[in-house]
């Protein structure tokens, strides 16, 4: 399945990356574009469908209250 392209949006000296939510099998890759972008606070907003250890690992803090799947708290 083709996933959309992620969008930086730019507001102030804000920095937002909207992207689709990625799956464990997909996340090597997801990871290579948060890395691409400068992403450092990661802010989930639907449920979890991956690990989010792998994120933190490089660095990327993870935020959210979602319920849900591996990794969530």
């Amino acid at each position: 399945m083709n996933r959309p392209a992620p969008v930086e949006i730019t507001y102030e000296n804000l920095r937002f990356l909207i992207t689709h939510n990625p799956t464990n099998a997909t996340l090597s890759k997801f990871i290579e574009e948060l890395k691409k972008y400068g992403v450092t606070t990661l802010v989930r907003v639907c449920d979890a469908t991956y690990d989010q250890a792998p994120i933190e690992k490089e660095g990327i803090q993870v935020l959210g209250s979602c319920s849900g799947g591996s990794g969530s708290h």
